[in-house]
């Protein structure tokens, strides 16, 4: 790991700290780099937005995107206090950043009560077996939604 690398991983730290002290939320944080400059970074904020999906990972790709003007994190590195969990994974992945690089893992989250280890098992589950009822209504008119985005012409590919 090179010295600015270290940097950024250990600003994404500080971070966590920050938003943990300040009642923000959990002590998880996270900073989002490209062309060595941070262009995003964030906090858990749960406890205070009241909202599930503001993890540090979540807020940090809203304000890098935002710097960017863009919804594609191209040519990105994120550096996370700890190991992101499923939400976060998915939110990268729709982000398409070059690389995560963190500190602390799931095992250790877990070990002070932050273990999402139900939801990796969750989502292997069929709709019917899961915690939370997911049922599934098939509909024509969202079927017909899906027909017309595939033929359109100038939609956005993402």
């Amino acid at each position: 790991m090179t010295t600015s690398e270290q940097q950024f991983l250990e600003r994404a730290i500080e971070l966590s700290r920050e938003g943990m002290r300040s009642g923000k939320g959990g002590p998880f944080g996270c900073v989002i780099v490209k062309d060595g400059k941070i262009i995003g970074e964030g906090c858990n904020e749960v406890a205070t937005t009241n909202d599930p999906t503001a993890h540090a990972e979540v807020v940090a790709i809203r304000n890098a995107c935002k710097t960017l003007n863009s919804f594609q994190l191209t040519d990105c590195d994120v550096y996370a206090s700890c190991e992101p969990c499923p939400m976060c994974i998915g939110a990268i992945y729709w982000a398409r950043p070059r690389r995560v690089i963190y500190a602390n893992t799931k095992s250790d989250a877990a070990a002070i009560h932050f273990d999402d280890h139900f939801i990796y098992e969750e989502i292997e589950k069929l709709d019917s077996e899961r915690t939370i009822e997911f049922v599934q209504h098939p509909h024509q008119k969202a079927i017909d939604v899906f027909e017309e985005w595939k033929r359109m012409e100038n939609k956005i590919e993402y």
